[in-house]
C-alpha cells in the first residue's frame, strides 16, 4: 500500500490549491479517507473526511472553503482548496482505512492504516 501527496505549495491569502492523493494497493471506494494537516509546531489535526458511500465531514476551520472528493477510477483523493488563510499553512497529509484504536469515556478513538508522507502548504498574508 502506497499513498502519494502532490500538489503541495507556496499561494498568497485568498489563493487556491489542490492537493492530490495517489493511492496503490488498495481501493479507493471500500475505504474511509481522510485529509489532515500539521501546522508547525503544532498537533496534527483532521481536516476533512469521506466514506465509501460518498458522505464527508470538515473541521469547523475549513468547511466552506475546502472540498474533499475521490476519483475511484483513478484511486485517487483530492482536497480543493479555496480561500486560503496564512493559518492554512502546514504539512497536508492523507489517511486511508480508518479503524477503532480505543475508546475514551465511551467514545470511539479511531486511527488509519495507511499515511502518505505529506505535501507542504504555505500560505503568505
Amino acid at each position: 500500500v502506497q499513498l502519494v501527496e502532490s500538489g503541495g505549495g507556496s499561494v498568497q491569502s485568498g489563493g487556491s490549491l489542490r492537493l492530490s492523493c495517489s493511492a496503490s494497493g488498495i481501493p479507493n471506494s471500500k475505504y474511509f479517507w481522510a485529509w489532515f494537516r500539521q501546522p508547525p509546531g503544532k498537533e496534527r489535526e483532521r481536516v476533512a473526511t469521506i466514506d465509501s458511500d460518498g458522505g464527508t465531514t470538515y473541521a469547523a476551520s475549513v468547511k466552506g472553503r475546502f472540498t474533499i472528493s475521490q476519483d475511484n477510477a483513478k484511486n485517487t483523493l483530492y482536497l480543493r482548496m479555496n480561500s486560503l488563510k496564512p493559518e492554512d499553512t502546514a504539512m497536508y497529509y492523507c489517511a486511508a482505512d480508518r479503524f477503532i484504536a480505543y475508546y475514551k469515556s465511551g467514545s470511539p478513538v479511531y486511527e488509519y492504516r495507511h499515511w502518505g508522507q505529506g505535501t507542504q502548504v504555505t500560505v503568505s498574508s
